[in-house]
Order: C-alpha cells, then structure tokens, then sequence
C-alpha cells in the first residue's frame, strides 16, 4: 500500500472477502486476474498455492507495483505471468485456459493504453463471453464492478450458471453505505 505518493493506496478495500476466497480455493489452479491493478487478488491465488497466476493489465506501472507485491509477500514473481495489454485484446487472442478467473473492470476507461474506450455496462457481455471461453470444465469466472447502475445481461444469465454473490463478498465495512461493488459467480451450464 502506498498512503503518499497516488491517488490511489493501491488496494481496493471492499474486495477483501474476494480476496479471501481466492487464497482459499485456488490450491494447484491456474488463476487468471483481468484488470488486475496492484495485484492484490493475484498475490492472494498465489499464496493460495495456486500452480501459475496470470495478471493482465494495461498499466505498466501497475503491473510492475503488483510484481513488487508478489516479492514483498515472498512470493516469486517469475513462476507466474505478469502480461501487459488491453484486456479485450488480449482475451480475443489469448489461447490458454485456467480453473478461476477474477474480473474487476473499471466502469469506464479511456486510457491510452487501451486500444478502444471500455464502458463497462456496454462491453461487459463481449469481456464476460471471452472469459468464460477461457475456462476449464468446472471453472469459475468471479464478475465484479463498481458501476452503481449496472444490470447484468439478460442474455448472459440465459447462457451461463449465474449466481449473485454481492452480499458475502462485500467486506462489512462497507455495507452500511450501500454496495461498494456488486460480484457475480459464473459457471458453464450442464446442458449441452
């Protein structure tokens, strides 16, 4: 955490019980973290032993703080991948797969060093699509925003196993106000 030198402190405080059940269940898995920021939920899947953690982001600064976070929790960053680039492009391109997926988009971005402008409530189904062909059978996508007027697709709920996990991944600190974020858990139906 950094108090003095960004806006930011470099964590996100209501993702605390997210963060928790990354460490908790991504024991010999291969953990994707889109939007990854500082990397807080990646260093989490790693001590929770997970076997290659994958942190992609836009930000080279970020990247490189969430590398220095690997290393301040003795954690070596080298055995894991720390991937700059827009996420929609490199989701359209990556050929991987993996057990769980953390997804926190921005509401909205347009960095420089996006190719195209992000609005989360607009681009989220295409993101949550990409993902979710990503997966491993069983696997787990964990979809969060902060977009206090966000709905999620009706056609997305129609194509996936979706539950709403806002309640418990809300930290308790935050309740009081109102969601801080919103988190849904995404599964690929039985059917087919």
């Amino acid at each position: 955490m950094n108090f003095t030198d960004y806006l930011d402190t470099g964590i996100f405080l209501d993702h605390r019980n997210v963060r928790r059940y990354l460490k908790e269940h991504s024991f010999r898995s291969r953990v994707l973290n889109l939007f990854c920021y500082t990397g807080t939920a990646s260093v989490m899947a790693a001590a929770g032993e997970a076997s290659y953690v994958c942190s992609v982001d836009a930000s080279a600064t970020y990247l490189k703080w969430a590398q220095d976070n690997f290393l301040l929790n003795r954690l070596d960053p080298t055995k894991h991948g720390f991937i700059k680039d827009d996420v929609k492009h490199w989701l359209g391109n990556c050929r991987e797969t993996f057990d769980l997926v953390f997804m926190d988009p921005p509401t909205f971005s347009n960095s420089k060093s996006r190719r195209d402008v992000l609005q989360i409530q607009e681009d989220h189904e295409s993101l949550i699509r990409m993902a979710m062909g990503l997966l491993n059978p069983g696997g787990l996508l964990i979809f969060s925003n902060n977009y206090k007027k966000f709905s999620i697709s009706e056609n997305l709920i129609s194509e996936f196993s979706i539950s709403e996990e806002t309640s418990w991944t809300e930290s308790e600190d935050f309740k009081r106000k109102g969601a801080s974020h919103r988190c849904w858990f995404l599964r690929q139906t039985d059917a087919g």
